[in-house]
């Protein structure tokens, strides 16, 4: 016992430095407001007064939220029937499957979103498309579409793999007792099938919702600067205008926001 105690050392050293540090600087941050020196501060509640009294702030804010939700349903609607198809499948096609969903994210997600910039351009091979049934003109980067289209196709995966792991983990006399005892496949599927792989739901929804809710490169890049979400509100306070205390601030209730959905995500996943 006490030599696995030793070996969680280097770890609760690590978790200290790269998680509970950070978090207490951006914490000690969004509570404060800067003196005249270096060492000198005032506590405040300046910082998220100005945010939630900011019209503008809080439409950033419920922008962000919606095409977070939009991007889950999304991803949930096609994950979905992908993982049930890829369950369904013989072992050997089942691994080649995973892996075609997987070999995507071995590439740096920041290179794949850029990809989508050259198809996605004026004059690119998916105008070139649409101008084959008359839609060549229709404006396709730096809209809200864009964006949504490369968080789904940046997240998607995620999805696929909760539910297929769920599904395959689901136990086959199941289905077989269900119809011996007369079960439509849509009634087995119903009753069976889709309660049993909520929890691959669940963790997929998890997994999807949060990064999308705080996401500012795939924004900044597939929307151009006019489709602004709050992961871009706090980079610019940062970066742009130095407004460590307000990012911070925002970066803080960011954070609260985030482990309220997932102490309701885990609720409803005891409750199952």
């Amino acid at each position: 016992m006490k030599k696995f105690s030793q070996m969680a050392i280097p770890y609760i050293i690590w978790a200290v430095l790269m998680l509970v540090l950070p978090m207490a600087l951006i914490a000690f941050y969004s509570f404060t407001q800067p003196g005249n020196s270096i060492f000198s501060f005032s506590v405040t509640l300046e910082h998220y007064i100005k945010f939630f009294t900011d019209a503008d702030f809080l439409i950033i804010l419920w922008r962000s939220i919606w095409i977070a939700v939009k991007t889950t349903v999304i991803c949930l609607f096609i994950g979905y029937p992908v993982a049930y198809f890829i369950a369904r499948c013989e072992e050997r096609i089942q691994n080649i499957l995973v892996l075609c969903v997987t070999i995507p994210m071995w590439i740096n997600m920041l290179v794949r979103t850029y990809a989508w910039i050259g198809l996605l351009s004026e004059g690119g091979p998916a105008q070139r498309i649409l101008g084959l049934i008359g839609l060549g003109d229709t404006e396709l980067l730096y809209t809200e579409g864009a964006v949504l289209l490369g968080m789904v196709y940046n997240f998607l995966p995620f999805m696929i793999l909760q539910i297929n792991t769920t599904l395959c983990k689901m136990d086959e006399s199941l289905l077989a007792a269900a119809a011996d005892l007369g079960a439509t496949p849509v009634q087995t599927f119903r009753r069976v099938t889709l309660p049993l792989s909520l929890p691959g739901i669940i963790n997929g929804i998890t997994l999807v919702f949060l990064p999308a809710v705080s996401s500012f490169f795939i924004p900044k890049l597939l929307g151009g600067g006019k489709y602004f979400l709050i992961g871009n509100m706090i980079e610019n306070q940062f970066i742009t205008v130095g407004e460590w205390n307000f990012g911070s601030a925002i970066s803080m209730i960011m954070a609260v926001i985030m482990m309220l959905l997932m102490m309701c995500v885990h609720k409803v996943e005891v409750r199952g």
